[in-house]
């Protein structure tokens, strides 16, 4: 595998059997608002927002990797659990077998950017 992308759009590509998945989870993060950017962070999709880093995602070949950082797993760990989610400290799984949960991606995205608005005040 590539090592270094230049934007999004590369990475995608390099996953043509995942590709609709991971261009929903793109677009589902980037309409929570219009100042979230995209950038390469990890080797992986990365978004911040007001500058901040917001979450990642990475593709695998049973699951898609969303890491939201701690805080993020640590207020959504009872949803994990009861979706059956496997999670750690810092990302959580979601099977390539299953729809992408975009509720509770969107709700995720939410409270990311509320951390970091309550950050800057």
């Amino acid at each position: 595998m590539k090592n270094t992308f230049e934007n999004i759009d590369e990475y995608i590509l390099l996953f043509p059997e995942i590709e609709n998945k991971l261009k929903e989870l793109r677009k589902i993060i980037r309409d929570q608002d219009s100042e979230i950017e995209e950038y390469i962070g990890y080797q992986m999709p990365a978004f911040r927002y007001r500058n901040k880093p917001l979450v990642y995602f990475a593709g695998y070949k049973k699951h898609i990797g969303f890491y939201p950082g701690a805080e993020g797993i640590k207020k959504f760990q009872p949803e994990f659990t009861i979706k059956k989610y496997k999670f750690s400290k810092g990302a959580v799984q979601f099977p390539l077998s299953e729809k992408i949960p975009e509720d509770l991606i969107c709700s995720i995205v939410q409270f990311r950017m509320q951390e970091i608005r309550n950050k800057k005040s």
